[in-house]
């Protein structure tokens, strides 16, 4: 008797498909890093002060993390092929409004755009696969995916710094032009419309005390230090979005269509997990833009040098892979992440001893470690947090991580602009590589703190 294997090669007729889902896994990889060598040079075009143009990360990293929800609700009701071809639309269309656009407000408008499809890319094609392709198979297909997913951040930064200074900023955004037009054709050759036959009522009220909690709590933090806005308005802002989240709590503890029911943080490795992930990526997540900002603004680095020693830093997350699962099985998760929270804190502060003078080799090893540390880190935690769910909890349990990240991150960048522009206002322009090597220490000793969390992970947790 012969048994089908639990993994089988992935067949023809699915090549086109996984392609298809490449391309969005592929544009919002390359997104999130392409703009991070670029923001100098937009800031002088937009006649914007570079240290406070952040507001362009964290305004695409929020739109995506507040519309995360809602993509496998719109996916089941309208068809996983129509939502992928909406998003196409959305994030190739805003990233036209992006490079047209003169103004800083309409770009910061066109970035929230761009992250609504963006929202909607990955999720809704990964859906799809995993609809469409036999379960067998699975894995080879999301084997493949993740290529572009590597493709995208490792090409950002060079391309974005390339593009920046032999061309203009606003390439970085029409260089999604072909890419999304090419994936609207190929959509309804590659995708079956599968939707499902009956839906549960959409958690609307649930989604917007969401969105509001994380646009509250991220703003908050974003504008506290500026001198444009009210620190009256920034806490009412960040107050708002912590009350929301109280309020949710016991939404989801009440309501029975919840997005994301209170029965998940029964389990107390989710837990641990998720408050580890929220907290521990605020300086993981920081540390590519504050970078390359550092290396252009005081260190008078051309952008394109600039995207270059930024690469390390992707080659440092791609060396770290195979050597994960070895490492875990023998130390386990509670004393590597221990261990490896601090080593990335003291690396994060240590970037405070960079100078314009700092030999370029030294900068790549350095870089190159983070790179490392930071993705062991990551997937550590990731595959920590959903190790333990039960299979009913578990599509739940992997969007509101997915959340949790991608609202990290905007805190995290909202934190990072926060305190470099108080401490340039302390130091003084004159003084303002002193102003980025607090704001490194800062966020070294928020992620040293952070290990008390992962402190409480039970010492029998198992691999």
């Amino acid at each position: 008797m012969t048994t089908t294997p639990s993994h089988s090669k992935l067949q023809p007729k699915f090549y086109l498909l996984v392609f298809l889902v490449s391309i969005g896994f592929f544009m919002q990889g390359l997104d999130t890093t392409i703009i991070n060598t670029a923001l100098p040079a937009m800031a002088e075009s937009l006649q914007e002060n570079p240290l406070k143009m952040h507001g362009i990360v964290i305004s695409y990293v929020l739109a995506v993390a507040a519309c995360i929800p809602l993509s496998g609700w719109l996916a089941d009701r309208f068809g996983v092929r129509n939502i992928f071809f909406a998003a196409i639309v959305i994030f190739t269309a805003a990233s036209l409004g992006c490079a047209l656009s003169n103004d800083f407000n309409l770009l910061i408008v066109f970035r929230v755009i761009q992250g609504i499809g963006g929202a909607l890319l990955v999720p809704v094609g990964r859906l799809a696969m995993l609809k469409i392709i036999p379960r067998e198979q699975f894995l080879s297909a999301m084997s493949l995916m993740s290529l572009a997913g590597l493709l995208g951040p490792l090409m950002g930064p060079i391309l974005g710094g390339w593009l920046v200074e032999y061309a203009s900023w606003h390439w970085i955004f029409l260089i999604n032009l072909p890419i999304g037009i090419l994936g609207t054709f190929v959509t309804f050759k590659a995708m079956p419309n599968v939707a499902e036959a009956s839906v549960k009522s959409f958690d609307f009220s649930g989604f917007i005390l969401l969105a509001i909690a994380m646009v509250g709590m991220a703003l908050g933090i974003e504008n506290i230090a500026s001198n444009e806005i009210s620190r009256n308005l920034s806490l009412g802002l960040l107050f708002a979005g912590i009350i929301s989240a109280l309020v949710y709590a016991y939404h989801a503890h009440t309501h029975k269509n919840a997005l994301f029911r209170s029965r998940l943080f029964k389990n107390k490795i989710y837990t641990i997990g998720v408050l580890g992930n929220f907290f521990a990526r605020f300086g993981g997540n920081a540390v590519p833009f504050i970078l390359p900002l550092m290396l252009q603004v005081p260190f008078k680095m051309e952008p394109f040098m600039t995207g270059v020693m930024m690469t390390p830093i992707v080659l440092g997350s791609l060396f770290s892979k195979p050597i994960i699962p070895p490492i875990l099985q023998r130390t386990g998760y509670r004393p590597f992440l221990l261990v490896n929270t601090l080593l990335i804190g003291t690396c994060i502060a240590s970037f405070a001893l960079h100078t314009a003078d700092t030999p370029t080799w030294l900068g790549v090893v350095h870089f190159f470690i983070f790179g490392v540390l930071n993705s062991l880190q990551f997937v550590t935690m990731n595959t920590l947090t959903l190790k333990d769910l039960p299979q009913q909890d578990a599509s739940s349990g992997n969007s509101f991580l997915s959340m949790i990240m991608m609202l990290s991150m905007s805190i995290g960048i909202a934190l990072a602009g926060t305190l470099l522009n108080a401490f340039t206002g302390y130091f003084s322009e004159a003084h303002i590589t002193q102003a980025f090597h607090y704001t490194l220490i800062c966020l070294g000793a928020i992620n040293i703190i952070t290990a008390l969390i992962f402190f409480q992970i039970p010492k029998d947790a198992q691999i």
